[in-house]
C-alpha cells in the first residue's frame, strides 16, 4: 500500500452532496475509495455520484438524513451490501441558519431557544453524534476505521453573529477527542478537519452581495488572513485523505487539522 492510497477502502460521506463534503468525496474516489453519498437532497446526491463516477472513480449515493438514525443505519445496510463495509467516515452536514445569526436586528438576547437547537441538532448531533453512533460502532466492532469530523475556525475563536454554530462546532472538537480516547483501543481514530473560510451555501450570504462583489465581514476576514484570500474546496482533499489513510495517520488520533490559510495565526 502506498502513503496515501486508499484502494480497498470504502469511505462514507455524510453530507456528500455540498461544497466541502462533495469535493472530499471527489477526492478519496481519486485515491481509489469506493464512495458512498450520503445525502438528504437526493437529486444533488445523485449528481456528485455521478460526476465521480464519470471522471473514473466508484461512487453510489444513498439517501440518508444525518439527523434521523433510523435512516442512517439503512443507508450503512446498503452500502455495506452494495460497496463493503464502511473503513471510512466523514461527517460533512452542517450550516448555519439566518435565525441564529446575531445582527442588530437579533442581538444574542433575543435567539429563540428552538432556533438555537436546531441550529446545534444539524451542527452538533448531525454533524457528528449521529453518524459517529451508527457508522462508528460498527467500525470499532470490526476493529478498524476512520472518523473525519468538519470543525470550523470558529470553533477556536468564536465569531461575531454565529454564535450557535460556533458553539457547536467547538463540540464538535471536543466529541472528536473523546471519541478518539473511546475507541483508539478499538482500532478506530477519530480527527477533524477545521476549515477556515471557504465559500459555500451556508456562508456565501455572509460574504457576497447578490451581484458577488464581498461584503465588509468578506473585507475583514481578507485582511486577517496571512494568504489574503479564502480557500477553495479541493485544498481539503489533501488533509482528508491523509487522515483517511491507515498508512499515512496510522498513529494519528484526537487531532485537529487546520486548513485556514494562516487565520488562526493572526494576532495583529
Amino acid at each position: 500500500m502506498q502513503l496515501f492510497d486508499l484502494q480497498g477502502e470504502v469511505a462514507v460521506v455524510i453530507g456528500g452532496s455540498g461544497a466541502l463534503g462533495g469535493a472530499i468525496a471527489e477526492g478519496f474516489a481519486q485515491a481509489g475509495a469506493r464512495v458512498a453519498v450520503v445525502d438528504l437532497n437526493a437529486e444533488r446526491g445523485e449528481a456528485r455520484a455521478q460526476a465521480i463516477r464519470a471522471a473514473g472513480g466508484q461512487a453510489q449515493f444513498f439517501p440518508g438524513n444525518a439527523l434521523d438514525r433510523s435512516t442512517l443505519h439503512a443507508a450503512q445496510t446498503a452500502i455495506t451490501q452494495t460497496l463493503g463495509a464502511p473503513t471510512i467516515l466523514l461527517n460533512a452536514a452542517g450550516g448555519n441558519s439566518p435565525t441564529v445569526t446575531v445582527t442588530p436586528d437579533l442581538p444574542f438576547e433575543a435567539i429563540a431557544l428552538d432556533h438555537w437547537r436546531a441550529s446545534v441538532d444539524l451542527n452538533l448531533v448531525g454533524g457528528a453524534l449521529l453518524p459517529c453512533q451508527e457508522f462508528g460502532a460498527e467500525m470499532a466492532a470490526r476493529g478498524q476505521g476512520s472518523i473525519i469530523n468538519i470543525a470550523s475556525a470558529s470553533a477556536r475563536i468564536p465569531l461575531s453573529r454565529v454564535v450557535a454554530y460556533s458553539a457547536a462546532k467547538a463540540a464538535v472538537l471536543n466529541l472528536t477527542r473523546f471519541l478518539a480516547r473511546e475507541w483508539a483501543p478499538r482500532g478506530v481514530r477519530v480527527n477533524a478537519i477545521t476549515p477556515g473560510f471557504f465559500p459555500a451555501d451556508q456562508n456565501r450570504r455572509l460574504l457576497f452581495n447578490e451581484d458577488g462583489s464581498p461584503t465588509p465581514r468578506a473585507a475583514s476576514i481578507l485582511g486577517h488572513t496571512p494568504m489574503g484570500r479564502m480557500g477553495e474546496p479541493q485544498e481539503l482533499i489533501g488533509a482528508a485523505i491523509f487522515l483517511a489513510s491507515p498508512k499515512a495517520s496510522s498513529f494519528v488520533t484526537g487531532s485537529e487539522l487546520v486548513v485556514d490559510g494562516g487565520f488562526l495565526a493572526q494576532t495583529i
